[in-house]
């Protein structure tokens, strides 16, 4: 089975192969935002992967798109509700800060403990 590794906050979460990054993100309790859903209409779940890219299905343009208006876009970024995991193996990501504040912004009661993953508390 597939396991996704959270690298900032210390978390990991096995998934079945099918399961998208954001999926895996809330299976695994990660402070992982997304404003529009997991539809592809913004870029708030953007994540940067760090190992096991292979893993993971190409990058539609749509995506690509997207994460043209994304902060801090780099080489490794990808879309977690559209980045699915077609292999069994390890992807270790980071979620961007963009992302961890729509979290924070979108689930304010859960907010002492994703700071405290973060080492913010």
């Amino acid at each position: 089975m597939p396991r996704v590794r959270y690298l900032r906050e210390g978390l990991a979460v096995e998934v079945p192969v099918g399961a998208t990054l954001l999926e895996a993100s809330r299976a695994a309790g990660a402070p992982h935002g997304s404003h529009c859903g997991g539809v592809c209409g913004c870029s708030t779940c953007h994540v940067y992967v760090r190992a096991g890219a292979a893993l993971l299905s190409a990058m539609e343009r749509d995506e690509d798109s997207l994460l043209g208006g994304a902060i801090d876009r780099e080489g490794s970024s990808r879309l977690g509700c559209q980045a699915i995991i077609e292999a069994d193996g390890e992807v270790a990501l980071e979620i961007s800060d963009e992302s961890f504040e729509t979290y924070l912004d979108e689930h304010e009661a859960d907010a002492e403990r994703v700071l405290a993953l973060r080492g913010l508390r």
